[in-house]
This record gives C-alpha cells, sequence and structure tokens, in this order.
C-alpha cells in the first residue's frame, strides 16, 4: 500500500463543521472525549485514513474479522454545531508521520469545509487531581478571551515542553493554514485512563461550540476508576513488609 490511503465512506453535506481531534495521549483524554462524542451523537463514519505509519497490525471485532488499523472521521450532527471527529487507536510512529499525517488529517477536514479546530487532550500533574482544570492553548491569540469565558485557564509556559503529536500539530500546521485552532488539555495525573479528565474537556467543549451532551457512561467509567485508584492507594498504605522477609524478594 501507499504511505498514506484514504477510503472515503461518505461524504454527508456539513454547515460550517469543526474539527475535533481525540487521538490517545495523556490519560486517554482526548480519546475518551472523542469516542463519548460518538457515542451520544451516533456519529456517521465518512474516512478512514490508513498510513504505514501506524504499527502493523489488524484489530479483530467480535465475530474475528480483521481490519488493518486506521484513524476514522465521523460526522456529527450537534443541537449547537456539526463535527467531523477524528479518531484512532494510534499515533504516528516518527516525527516525519506526524507532520505528513496531521497534513492529511487537515485536508479531509478542509475537504468538508472546516475553518475550526479543537485538539482534546490531557496535561500531566504527576499526582492524582480532585479538581479537574483544562488548560488551553490557541493558534491565534484572538482565541483566549472566548475560551476564558469558558473556563479555560491559560498558564505562562504550560503544558511544559509544548505539546507534541497531532494535537500540537493541529495548532501549528492548521494555524499556518488559516485554521482557528485551540487546545483543550484537562489535567490528569498521567498514570490511568482519565475519564473525569475527559469529562472536564467535554464540559468546556459543549460550552463553547453550543450543544448538550450526557455524561452518565463517562462518570460510570470514572467510578471504576476510582475503585481502581482506592486498591492502589490501599498497596501504598499497607503494612510495611518486615526486614526478615526482604530475602524473599528478588
Amino acid at each position: 500500500m501507499d504511505d498514506i490511503e484514504i477510503d472515503e465512506v461518505a461524504t454527508p453535506e456539513l454547515d460550517d463543521p469543526v474539527l475535533i481531534e481525540g487521538l490517545p495521549g495523556v490519560g486517554h483524554v482526548g480519546k475518551l472525549a472523542a469516542e463519548h462524542l460518538l457515542e451520544e451523537f451516533d456519529g456517521e463514519l465518512v474516512r478512514r485514513v490508513y498510513t504505514t505509519e501506524f504499527p502493523p497490525q489488524v484489530n479483530v471485532d467480535g465475530d474475528g474479522v480483521a481490519d488493518l488499523t486506521c484513524a476514522e472521521f465521523h460526522a456529527v450532527e450537534t443541537d449547537g454545531a456539526d463535527l467531523l471527529v477524528l479518531t484512532g487507536d494510534h499515533q504516528a510512529g516518527s516525527n516525519k508521520g506526524h507532520y505528513t499525517l496531521t497534513t492529511t488529517f487537515l485536508d479531509v477536514a478542509e475537504e468538508f469545509g472546516a475553518t475550526r479546530a479543537y485538539a482534546l487532550g490531557g496535561v500531566p500533574t504527576g499526582e492524582l487531581v480532585e479538581e479537574y482544570t483544562v488548560l488551553g492553548a490557541v493558534s491565534n491569540g484572538d482565541l483566549v478571551d472566548e475560551l476564558e469565558e469558558v473556563g479555560v485557564e491559560f498558564r505562562p509556559d504550560e503544558p511544559a515542553g509544548g505539546i507534541v503529536g497531532v494535537s500540537g500539530l493541529v495548532l501549528g500546521l492548521g494555524g499556518r493554514r488559516g485554521f482557528d485552532a485551540a487546545c483543550l488539555m484537562g489535567e490528569t495525573s498521567g498514570y490511568l485512563v482519565d475519564p473525569k479528565s475527559a469529562q472536564a474537556v467535554l464540559e468546556v467543549l459543549a460550552d463553547r461550540l453550543d450543544f448538550s451532551v450526557g455524561y452518565e457512561s463517562l462518570e460510570d467509567r470514572a467510578e471504576e476508576m476510582e475503585e481502581v485508584v482506592g486498591k492502589i492507594q490501599e498497596m501504598q498504605d499497607g503494612p510495611a513488609v518486615p526486614d526478615d522477609d526482604l530475602r524473599y524478594i528478588g
């Protein structure tokens, strides 16, 4: 196959759609948020993007049928805005691949008439989070005020080290094309899949784009993760191993 191949599955008419990127990253925050949108609004698959930059593997469904791994675009109609939601299981395996693949993603978005983009992701804190803050970065300083109005925080030099992968390049490459692009990053420990952070990001996005969405399934997943965290904390707070017993370790 070619380095990048695109399957055109459907081409619905969308009204000024907004590109929403939610590929895997810290805490799987962006991926959880994007997939939740698809579940809640029953998105329509419109494009599959295959690339040799993805791992050499297939995904196998419940019937044993294998499909080559890919990224997917879904069209989603909400009560506030039409969305073009990008998600998948992988990011590119090389620096050049990130640039090439993000360029392809932006090409697809432009085909559908998108001029705005939101990259969704997480920013690691290194510790468990109790109150979730959403940090922002934008391609154009004019976007700061409107995001601050819906609760997004902008902090000097954060996230430390910048934004890597597709989320960063949606801002960098998208901004060079004239996209009004923003990255919404929910604070997360960085150690676990974080549905609560995904919900915090979605709440900001819904406020900004004026649509309503339920969060029941994310809340259920959050409860499951809280049980996992509780067990981890119990292990950390458990009784110390007596010195005499250390001889059995290793």
